[in-house]
C-alpha cells in the first residue's frame, strides 16, 4: 500500500505529463504538419517597403545590404535604412550605397537624448516614411537565405491578412553553445508559430516579420508601449494580431539568417533583454506560456520522485509515452524549419531547459534597459 505522499507525487507526475502532451498535440503538432498555402511566388505582388533600423551597424550593412538589393521582386519595392544616432561610419556607408541604388532610401535620425526608448522610435519613423502599405522588417545583422525571401513573404498575404510571421534562425557553428542558441531559437519559434496556427498569435521576431502600415497606424503605432524599451516586435504583434488577420510563412527560402553570440555571457545578456518584455503579454498568453514552462521544469523531478517513491515501471512508461510523442512532433517541426541536425539533441536539450528556466526566471521582475 502506497503512502498518501507517493500517490500525490504520481498524480502530479501524470498531470504534468498530460499537460505537456496537450501542448505537443494541440499546439505544436500544427507546425509539425503545417504546409504553407502558397509554394510559389504570386504573379501579382503588393508594393513592398523593406525596413532596417541600424545603430552602429557599419560592417553588417556593408555585408548584407548588397545582398538585400538582389531580392527578386516583381512589383514596386524599396529598401529603407533608418540610421539611429550611429557613432561609427554607418551614415557614410549608407550614403555611399544609395548613390547607385535608386531602390535604397536613407533616413538619418539625430536624437539629443540618445538613451531614450530603444528601437521603437527609429522604426516608427521608418514605417511612417515608407512609401508602401506592405512592410517587411529585418535587422542589420540578418541576411535572407535566398533572393526569394521578400517575394515569398509577400505571397502569404491574402484577403484579410495583415500580419505574416517568419522564422529567423542562427548560423550553424561548432560547440555546445551554438546548439543551445539554435535549439532555444527553434523552441521559441515552435511556440509562437504554433500558437498563431491555433488562433492565438502573441509575438513575432523583428528579424523576419511583415505587416501592413495601415495596421500600424490603426493601432497608433507603439503609443501604448512607448514606455517599454523593447517590444517593437512581440508586444506590437500581441496587441495587433488575432486569429483572423495573422498567418505564417516558414518555407526555407523565407528564412533570415543571423550570426549567433560567441560567448555564454553575451548570449545571456541578449536573452535577458528579449525576455524582459514577456511580463507585458496578455494574461491568456502568459498563462499558456507559463503553464507549459512550469510543466517542462517539473516533469523530470516528478518523474524521478515517482520512480523512487512509487513505481519505477510506471515512471518508465510515463517517460516513454511522453518522449515518443515529443520526438515525433519536435522532429517534424525541426524538419519544417530546416533544423534537422537538432533532432538528435531533442532529449538532451529537454533536460537543459530546466536549467534554462532557472537562468532567466529573474527577467520576470528585472527592470529593462533603455537602449537597443
Amino acid at each position: 500500500m502506497f503512502s498518501t505522499t507517493a500517490q500525490l507525487i504520481l498524480i502530479l507526475s501524470l498531470f504534468v505529463t498530460l499537460v505537456l502532451l496537450f501542448y505537443y498535440l494541440f499546439f505544436f503538432a500544427r507546425l509539425a504538419f503545417f504546409k504553407n498555402k502558397t509554394g510559389e511566388v504570386l504573379p501579382a505582388l503588393p508594393p513592398l517597403s523593406t525596413i532596417i533600423c541600424a545603430k552602429n551597424e557599419q560592417y553588417n550593412l556593408e555585408k548584407n545590404v548588397p545582398e538585400l538589393l538582389q531580392q527578386q521582386y516583381n512589383a514596386p519595392a524599396e529598401l529603407l535604412l533608418v540610421n539611429d544616432n550611429s557613432e561609427d561610419d554607418t551614415r557614410h556607408v549608407m550614403q555611399w550605397m544609395a548613390r547607385d541604388n535608386p531602390a535604397l532610401r536613407l533616413i538619418n535620425i539625430d536624437r539629443k537624448n540618445k538613451e531614450s526608448i530603444g528601437k521603437k522610435y527609429p522604426l516608427s519613423i521608418g514605417i511612417l516614411e515608407a512609401k508602401y502599405d506592405h512592410l517587411l522588417l529585418t535587422d542589420a545583422d540578418c541576411l535572407p537565405v535566398s533572393h526569394q525571401w521578400a517575394a515569398k513573404m509577400a505571397s502569404a498575404y491574402e484577403p484579410g491578412i495583415d500580419i505574416v510571421l517568419g522564422y529567423g534562425p542562427y548560423e550553424k557553428h561548432p560547440g555546445f553553445l551554438n546548439k543551445v542558441i539554435r535549439y532555444e531559437t527553434f523552441h521559441s519559434a515552435l511556440q509562437y508559430l504554433s500558437y498563431a496556427l491555433a488562433g492565438q498569435p502573441y509575438m513575432g521576431v523583428g528579424r523576419n516579420l511583415s505587416y501592413r502600415k495601415d495596421l500600424f497606424t490603426k493601432h497608433k503605432g507603439f503609443a501604448s508601449i512607448n514606455h517599454i524599451p523593447g517590444g517593437d516586435d512581440d508586444l506590437f504583434i500581441s496587441k495587433a494580431a488575432n486569429k483572423n488577420n495573422t498567418t505564417i510563412m516558414i518555407e526555407t527560402d523565407t528564412h533570415t539568417m543571423s550570426v549567433p553570440k560567441k560567448t555564454w555571457a553575451d548570449w545571456k545578456r541578449q536573452k535577458t533583454r528579449h525576455y524582459s518584455t514577456s511580463k507585458y503579454y496578455k494574461f491568456k498568453h502568459k498563462f499558456l506560456l507559463g503553464l507549459y514552462s512550469l510543466s517542462q521544469f517539473l516533469f523530470y523531478p516528478l518523474l524521478i520522485a515517482t520512480a523512487v517513491i512509487y513505481s519505477w515501471p510506471i515512471a518508465l512508461a510515463i517517460l516513454v509515452i511522453k518522449s515518443v510523442v515529443q520526438y515525433l512532433v519536435f522532429s517534424g517541426a525541426m524538419k519544417k524549419l530546416n533544423e534537422k541536425d537538432l533532432v538528435s539533441w531533442i532529449f538532451l536539450m529537454d533536460l537543459w531547459m530546466m536549467l534554462y528556466y532557472l537562468m532567466f526566471a529573474h527577467t520576470l521582475w528585472k527592470k529593462e534597459k533603455k537602449t537597443w
